[in-house]
């Protein structure tokens, strides 16, 4: 099975940016759909974007559309998530998941990483 790491996270003012690592081992990367979810205290895990095997399709919510871009690089088992004009509201802990469709559904997803908390300040 794959193990999956995330990175990158921290304390940004609004309108400020961050970008997201995850880092895959023990596992065939390019075989794996792979997705960024977030989630703060009381709600359930939120979608915020994926992208297929090849890289040359990807989706994201409609809250973070034209703000964030995912991406990711096979040859270094690495997955990226950049994140302009931040808001308050993206404050959360951002997980990245791998599996083999691209689903809205955290349910779906059964390799995580540990998260790293994103906060944005007003």
């Amino acid at each position: 099975q794959v193990q999956l790491a995330e990175s990158g996270g921290g304390l940004v003012q609004a309108g400020g940016s961050l970008k997201l690592s995850c880092v895959a081992s023990g596992g065939t990367f390019s075989s794996y759909v792979m997705t960024w979810f977030r989630q703060v205290p009381g709600k359930e895990r939120e979608f915020v974007a994926g992208i297929m095997r090849n890289g040359l399709s990807k989706i994201y919510a409609d809250s973070v559309k034209g703000r964030f871009t995912i991406s990711r690089d096979n040859a270094k088992n690495t997955m990226h998530l950049q994140m302009n004009s931040l808001k308050p509201e993206d404050t959360a802990v951002y997980y990245c998941a791998a599996g083999g469709g691209l689903y809205y559904s955290a349910s779906s997803y059964d390799h995580w990483g540990q998260g790293t908390q994103v906060t944005v300040s007003p």
